[in-house]
């Protein structure tokens, strides 16, 4: 998959690793990285939970459905739901466990 029809999306992990895989036109991140064995944080798949929330660092993606883990206020800040995000160009995003506690919260103490 190199043709118009993708988009590079880079994954910067934790660790300052990287990974790039290619998103189909109309793909969801999250299936995109599935389909070549690259694991991403996931729970629902529709935008509710906020368990793959990503920092988008360059690029630009288009939420399919309501990100409504997501509050406003996270969304100006540039946070994303690769569940349900699709590129709209080559991208970055910060990915990993511990977004979805900076920017949704969690019950654990």
């Amino acid at each position: 998959m190199t043709d118009a029809t993708t988009h590079a999306v880079e994954l910067v992990r934790p660790d300052g690793g990287t990974e790039t895989i290619r998103v189909a036109e109309g793909e969801t991140i999250v299936d995109a990285a599935e389909r070549v064995d690259v694991g991403l944080p996931y729970g629902c798949l529709y935008g509710a939970c906020g368990t793959c929330a990503a920092e988008l660092l360059d690029g630009e993606v288009r939420h399919g459905r309501s990100p409504r883990a997501l509050k406003p206020s996270a969304l100006d800040a540039g946070y994303v739901l690769p569940c349900v995000a699709a590129p709209e160009s080559d991208c970055r995003l910060r990915v990993g466990h511990e977004i979805q506690a900076e920017v949704v919260g969690t019950p654990w103490k």
